[in-house]
């Protein structure tokens, strides 16, 4: 798979939209770089608070995508269905140190 650029988003309990810009092979590697730049960032309120789902604009083609955290975690607590999807996971729980 190609690496895109893609903006990730969420608005968080005040009503501010915070949006992380990340370079991802997949939707759910963008969502676990930008969950991890979110929780790294002290400039708000709700670092420790998880929110709920993130909007992922891809560019080029711009497409969107709402996915839902709890349904993110899930998957990646799920058992792989292959060695690739396997190896997918495993770099992701490394991204978000777990």
């Amino acid at each position: 798979m190609a690496i895109r650029t893609c903006k990730v988003s969420y608005f968080d309990s005040h009503g501010v939209e915070n949006t992380v810009e990340v370079r991802a092979q997949s939707l759910y590697e963008a969502v676990a770089h930008a969950l991890r730049a979110f929780r790294e960032n002290g400039w708000n309120d709700d670092s420790d608070r998880t929110p709920t789902a993130l909007v992922v604009k891809i560019k080029q083609p711009e497409i969107e995508h709402k996915v839902q955290i709890r349904r993110f975690e899930d998957w990646l607590e799920s058992a792989p269905k292959s060695p690739a999807e396997m190896a997918l996971k495993n770099r992701l729980r490394n991204v978000l140190g777990r």
